[in-house]
This record gives structure tokens, sequence and C-alpha cells, in this order.
């Protein structure tokens, strides 16, 4: 079976929902803790004084936290690879039954799953201490905000500490920023660096083990909405190794002994890897071509744009987002309000798949849970 970065996006998501789920848990106690004897007179000395109890609240959060992802990345990274040499060795007992058992004797590459978990594993590093910064910093200033509202007439008490909550919980734990200067929020930051490490994990193993098999060229699938980085490659043939660019190869036929076959390839799967090909989000395919027997498949009709797929992810976070704002409600009336948004946002989505006829994917509108 062809193998993608889409096989592996579960597995992508599996990890980011325990840092999503420990996000929702934050911000439940820092509301839970500023909620208390908000009426009180001294309310702002009580709130300053239980810092510390609270900072060891979400010590324990972070912790469990870090000790639930580091095993879990390694199994996500490990269950792709596996996933990618089950791939390979499927696809070519259904064409090429010998090619099929050359690719079930080779060996797993662990130091390959080894090194991917852990690369992830460093990436996130920062994760704990930035959610520990940022849970105690929305804290402090909640109480500050909240106390001074009064003094200046502006807002109650409970509406400035519901405004300072909200703000928190609007944008997240936010400040990861990647190579090129973007800022992520802690889900889709965690969720990146998982779909990265899975699909290359994938990838990788379904190469090699075409390797292993004596298979050299790979075919791109068509995908529905691509984008720019992929369209030049879809459709096309690539090889394995080799150098780069776009040449005719001569090559024996796949079941034909001592008959020479031409391809013309558009470059090597490293090359287009580098390109943009097979990205985190990418929803191409890579299989086995076998000289004389594959046929490039006929171009497709797409369900809507590129534009149109990123759109309805902007549609699903603004769900998210007013989720975790109905999760900060310290109020009926102000959790009627968050429920509310999400709804019109919900029906935003409905409105965009009808036009489009792209699939909704419910479980993006939803928030992780702690277990």
């Amino acid at each position: 079976m062809p193998v993608s970065p889409a096989m592996t996006e579960n597995l992508a998501a599996a990890v980011a929902d325990l840092y999503e789920a420990a996000e929702g848990v934050l911000i439940d106690k820092i509301r839970r803790a500023l909620a208390q004897g908000i009426d009180s007179p001294v309310w702002a000395e009580l709130k300053l004084a239980a810092v510390g109890n609270l900072q060891a609240a979400v010590d324990e959060v972070i912790v469990a936290l870090q000790a639930d992802a580091s095993g879990a990345i390694g199994q996500a990274v490990a269950e792709a690879y596996e996933r990618g040499q089950q791939a390979a060795v499927a696809e070519l007992g259904a064409v090429a039954p010998g090619q099929a058992m050359a690719a079930v004797d080779a060996l797993p590459n662990a130091p390959v799953v080894d090194r991917l978990a852990r690369a992830v594993v460093d990436d996130t590093g920062p994760v704990y201490l930035r959610m520990l910064r940022a849970s105690m910093d929305t804290y402090r200033e909640v109480v500050a905000r909240a106390s001074a509202a009064p003094l200046l007439g502006a807002q109650t008490r409970h509406q400035a500490a519901q405004s300072a909550l909200d703000s928190f919980a609007e944008r997240g734990v936010r400040g990861f920023v990647d190579s090129s200067g973007r800022s992520w929020e802690l889900r889709s930051y965690v969720e990146m660096a998982m779909r990265s490490a899975t699909a290359r994990a994938a990838i990788d193993a379904h190469t090699d083990r075409l390797g292993a098999a004596g298979v050299e060229l790979v075919i791109v699938s068509q995908s529905p909405e691509e984008c720019k980085l992929c369209r030049p490659w879809e459709r096309k043939i690539l090889s394995r190794t080799g150098p780069p660019g776009a040449r005719d190869v001569q090559v024996e036929h796949a079941t034909e002994d001592g008959e020479m076959v031409t391809v013309h390839v558009a470059g090597t799967l490293p090359e287009a890897r580098a390109a943009g090909l097979l990205h985190p989000n990418c929803r191409h395919t890579v299989s086995a071509y076998l000289p004389g027997v594959s046929r490039v498949p006929a171009s497709q009709p797409s369900r809507g744009t590129y534009e149109d797929s990123q759109q309805q992810r902007y549609l699903e976070r603004q769900i998210r987002k007013w989720r975790r704002l109905e999760a900060a409600a310290m109020d009926d009336r102000r959790r009627a309000e968050t429920r509310a948004r999400v709804r019109a946002y919900q029906a935003r989505v409905r409105e965009l798949v009808a036009e489009t006829g792209l699939p909704r994917k419910p479980h993006r509108e939803q928030l992780a849970t702690a277990r």
C-alpha cells in the first residue's frame, strides 16, 4: 500500500492531545484558584499568598505530562516506522511476491526510530518551562488586574479577572518559535513536531524496505487540495537514490527478464522532499513504481482548493479557541456567550464543506480532555 504523512496523522494527534489536555487542566486550576473567595475584601492578599500552592499544582501537572509524553513520543515514532514497513511489504506482496519476501527479511532500523524520537523529545523540552511560566504569569496578571480595576472604576473585580483569564485561554500557551520565526500555540507546535517525525519514520521505513527488495523507482499520487510545493511532483516518477534532476533511465521490466524499459524520472525522492513534497500536512502518497507494470494514474479534479482547506483549518482553530474560553468561563453568562461562538464557527464549517465538498473532521473541532 502507498505511504503518506497522512497515515501517521492519528499518532501525532494522540501525542498532541496529551499537551492540549494538560493545558486545559492548567486553565481549570487557575480558574478555580481565582474564583475561590473572589468577593472577599482581602481576595488579592489571599491569592498572592497562595501562589506557592498553585505553582506546586502546576508542577505536578507538568511532571506527569513530561513522563507520559516521552513514552508516547517513542511509541508513536516506532509505530509510524512499523506502518511504513508494513505498507511496503503489503504493496509488493500484491504485485511482486518475490520482492515482498526480500522486504520482509530486511531488519528494522532501530537507530532511526530512536534518533527521530529523541529529536522530538529534545525539541519539546522548552515546552514545560514555558507552560509553568505562562500559568504563573497569567495568575499574577489576573490578580493584579482584578485588584486595580475597582479602584479605577473601570470594571468589577469579577469582570477584570474574567477578562485577564480569557486572554490566556484565547491565546493558550504560546511562545514556541520555529526556525522561520513563526510563533506557535502549544498544541500546534507539538503536533507539527510529531507529524514531521512520524511522517519521516513511515516514509523512511517504506523506502528502506523497497530498497531492500530492489525497487528503485516510486510514483507520487495526485492529492486533492494540493499546495504549490507539492503540485510540481504530482503523478511523477522519482528514483529513491541517484543524482537530482529529470532524466530518462533504462531499467529492467518488473516481470520480464532481460526486457528493458525506458522510464522518465522527474528527479529523486530526497530532492522532491527537500523541495516540500511530503511535508507534515501533505496528503500525497508515494508507492512503488514497477517498470512495465505500473501506470501513471489519470488526473482527477480536486474537491476544493488548498486555500479552502486552510480556511477549514482556521475555522477549526477558532472552534477550539472558543471551547477553551468556555472552559475558562467563571459564570453562566460568559459560558453561554462562548458556546454561542462555538456554534457560530461550527455553522461556518458546515457551510464551507457543503460548498466545496471537503470532508469535515469533527475530531479537529474538539479539545482533548485529561484522562
